[in-house]
């Protein structure tokens, strides 16, 4: 399968974010968007509430103008931010009275959130869950479809 290139890109960071626990949902600069745009925060004047899809003047003006950061229109972006903070247990937009997780940098919650954040770029990108291990254990007449050679 052919992967886009926006998509492994996004994959690249979001993967060494991930083991470099450099993974936050709170920080625009380290949370799932802020790691596909390289750690940079800029992208949080695209809207007025953290993890809301409703574009702010900015985010209006660049979508209309078709601009893409790292291949990513300003909407994607923000559909990309609500799926990974929603997956990570929070109530979006954040707000300082919604409720928010304990602990929001347990590898277990930001697994999970990435997995979300991975179906839905692949979904953007109109491919199959690059995660979606599902294949590995089909079979016909019993017997499997595909064939791994094991190394021991």
């Amino acid at each position: 399968m052919e992967i886009p290139k926006r998509l492994e890109q996004a994959l690249i960071k979001l993967y060494n974010a991930f083991h470099n626990d450099e993974l936050n949902p709170e920080c625009c600069s380290a949370c799932a968007v802020g790691n596909i745009l390289d750690n940079q925060d800029s992208w949080k004047h695209l809207t007025n509430g953290h993890g809301s899809l409703e574009l702010s003047y900015v985010g209006r003006v660049h979508q209309n103008l078709g601009r893409k950061f790292n291949g990513y229109t300003p909407f994607e972006l923000l559909q990309i931010e609500k799926v990974f903070l929603e997956a990570c247990g929070f109530m979006v937009p954040l707000c300082h009275y919604n409720p928010k997780p304990q602990n929001t940098t347990n590898k277990e919650i930001l697994f999970n959130a990435l997995c979300a954040v991975v179906a839905y770029l692949c979904k953007l990108e109109d491919i199959a869950n690059v995660m979606d291990y599902a294949k590995v254990f089909e079979y016909e007449e019993n017997n499997p479809v595909y064939k791994f050679d094991v190394i021991y």
